[in-house]
């Protein structure tokens, strides 16, 4: 059960973190060392969402 929970929250927090700098990447388009600190975000979120959706693929199956 714990490690549902876990798995659960690491999920929201991925796409959390993937989608909120993708909102400030947009909004800070034109401003190039922003676009890379946002872009650097967004890759980390999509690589947590990543992960736990393939735990969750591997632990299902």
């Amino acid at each position: 059960m714990t490690g549902t929970i876990f798995t659960i929250i690491g999920l929201l927090i991925g796409v959390s973190i993937a989608g909120a700098s993708s909102v400030y990447l947009k909004r800070e388009w034109s401003d190039h060392e922003s676009r890379k600190i946002y872009g650097v975000f967004v890759g980390i979120g999509a690589a947590v969402t990543i992960g736990v959706v393939v735990k969750i693929f591997v632990a299902g199956f």
